[in-house]
């Protein structure tokens, strides 16, 4: 992967010189050597990380800054930061959100940690004296880590792995008993990987990779590969995870990431690893395929230049072909998500979610909800999904339903609402609400057809809300408008053409019998910054909707 190397080496020092110009030099300043974030925050994991690119470029050979004296001045900077904002613990303040968190100093151990490896192992007793300067710095931050890291606490699924695998890192470094035993104290809840390769938090666009370095890690310390089984299985999901335009599908996370624009690149040392270890062609074509995103979508390369320092054979491991997904259509069950791809667009259907179906051509992208209000329940979050001859079908019960008053044996003795307990209070129950959606691919492989059938409940003004990134131009039969976002459209008849520079959109038929766009008090606001169209009916109703997409027809 030397070309990976190269293009790792030249995007990591813009990536320093970047840096350099956020770095506080002002030795009477007393956050000399921080780092401001883009929000000019000034924290001790912003500054480590930042820190830890310097170093990398600072000891590679093939760097333009190799052994920079003003570079070192930098990087001693950064580490005393580091140390300065180290409590007496050991432990570091997330200054955002956590302080005195377990978690986020086990993050900060974790970039240092390739690194530590580095200068201990693969330069050794070559080390210069000021390499042996940051090594001994680095292993002093380690060592007061580890210990304030066996304290524990943590908020997140994912840290409970970031944590334990940290301190059977640092048992094996240091021998301590104290920290292996505290790992697996966390261990022994078992990991939270099912079979179809989904981690509790479903973050594909970030915590999925996070959970991935734990578990290579935890291989690594403890000698268990079974550990890597984790890793491979995610990265095989992942690979039905690329969108058309490159980007990760992030709608089924439970976290920060969820529809966020995001690039794999942090994958890549995963890939790397895992295709090296396990020789699997594909992971060796996903990191082709990375460092080809990066280059022609112009982002920053993966940090991972310490890799090709950690492991030398990177460089003169090469594999040709790029991944290209072929046509495919899977169903993970136990994560409630079916991905499926046909030649230029992507769609998703989920389970439990409002926003159940994506569809995605590259450059257009639709998310489509079954929304209105009735009793508590403002819109279809699918209870089931399966699998039919055709395509999917997602189903949900809606249950109607009034308090009553208290029975006489359990009457409160307050009269104040808030303090009785309500939920002991007999119901009356109905009426229910059946909402059922089928969605399965066109004849002509041109796009899909959404099925949706209400019944149980008469006359509820009901909507299907679709919202469109990605086009910025409306038109039908009646008229035609420029989309800049943020629009609210009902189409009452005919079809409907959203287009763009390079693609069309066609949906339909449409129909528009009421104007009860917003629902009752808690039904969820319309995703800002895009343009939102609406069919509306009464119901119950059954109507199909058709998504084609035009170049799938040429």
């Amino acid at each position: 992967m030397k070309k990976h190397y190269e293009f790792i080496l030249k995007d990591t020092q813009e990536l320093v010189y970047e840096s350099m110009c956020t770095q506080i030099m002002d030795e009477k300043d007393e956050n000399f050597g921080a780092f401001m974030d883009r929000d000019c925050i000034l924290d001790a994991k912003y500054t480590i990380y930042r820190t830890a690119s310097m170093i990398s470029l600072y000891c590679c050979k093939d760097s333009e800054l190799f052994r920079d004296e003003k570079l070192f001045k930098r990087i001693m900077a950064g580490l005393g930061f580091a140390e300065k904002m180290q409590l007496d613990s050991g432990l570091y303040d997330y200054v955002t959100c956590n302080f005195s968190s377990a978690p986020d100093t086990a993050f900060c151990i974790k970039k240092l940690m390739p690194i530590f490896f580095f200068l201990r192992d693969v330069c050794g007793d070559k080390r210069t004296d000021k390499e042996e300067e940051i090594y001994k710095i680095i292993e002093g931050i380690i060592r007061k880590a580890s210990r304030g890291i066996m304290t524990g606490g943590f908020h997140t699924p994912n840290h409970r792995w970031a944590i334990a695998s940290t301190l059977m890192e640092c048992y094996k470094i240091y021998g301590d008993e104290d920290m292996k035993r505290c790992a697996e104290r966390y261990l022994a809840e078992g990991i939270d990987c099912n079979e179809d390769g989904e981690y509790a938090e479903k973050s594909a666009g970030n915590y999925n990779r996070v959970n991935n370095d734990a578990m290579i890690t935890l291989a690594e310390a403890t000698g268990d590969k079974t550990y890597e089984e984790y890793v491979i299985r995610n990265l095989r999901m992942m690979l039905h995870y690329w969108e058309p335009d490159d980007s990760v599908f992030t709608a089924n996370s439970t976290r920060f990431d969820k529809d966020r624009l995001m690039y794999p690149t942090d994958y890549y040392t995963e890939y790397m690893l895992m295709a090296q270890r396990h020789g699997i062609p594909e992971f060796y074509e996903m990191c082709n395929y990375i460092i080809d995103v990066c280059k022609r979508r112009n982002l920053h390369g993966p940090d991972c230049l310490i890799y090709f320092m950690w492991y030398p054979e990177w460089i003169n491991t090469e594999h040709e072909g790029i991944y290209k997904n072929s046509d495919y259509q899977v169903f993970y069950q136990n994560s409630g998500i079916s991905r499926n791809r046909t030649g230029r667009y992507t769609y998703t259907v989920m389970k439990g979610k409002s926003n159940f179906l994506y569809f995605h051509n590259g450059t257009i992208k639709l998310e489509m909800k079954v929304a209105g209000s009735f009793c508590e329940h403002r819109a279809f979050k699918g209870e089931t999904m399966e699998e039919t001859e055709e395509g999917l079908h997602l189903h949900q019960t809606m249950h109607g339903w009034y308090y009553l008053p208290w029975s006489q044996d359990k009457i409160p003795e307050t009269n104040d609402w808030w303090q009785m307990e309500n939920e002991k209070r007999d119901k009356k129950m109905g009426p229910d609400m059946d909402i059922d959606v089928w969605v399965k691919e066109s004849k002509g492989r041109d796009g899909i057809n959404v099925r949706i059938k209400t019944k149980g409940v008469e006359g509820a003004p009901w909507r299907i809300e679709m919202s469109f990134t990605g086009a910025d131009f409306l038109e039908n039969s009646h008229m035609a408008t420029n989309l800049k976002g943020n629009e609210t459209i009902i189409a009452k008849d005919g079809e409907i053409q959203l287009s763009n520079s390079r693609d069309t959109l066609i949906i339909g038929p449409c129909f528009g019998t009421h104007r009860f766009m917003e629902g009752k008090e808690d039904s969820e606001a319309t995703n800002s910054g895009s343009s939102t169209i609406y069919f509306t009916d009464y119901t119950g109703f059954d109507h199909t909707i058709m998504i084609r997409n035009m170049r799938s027809q040429i």
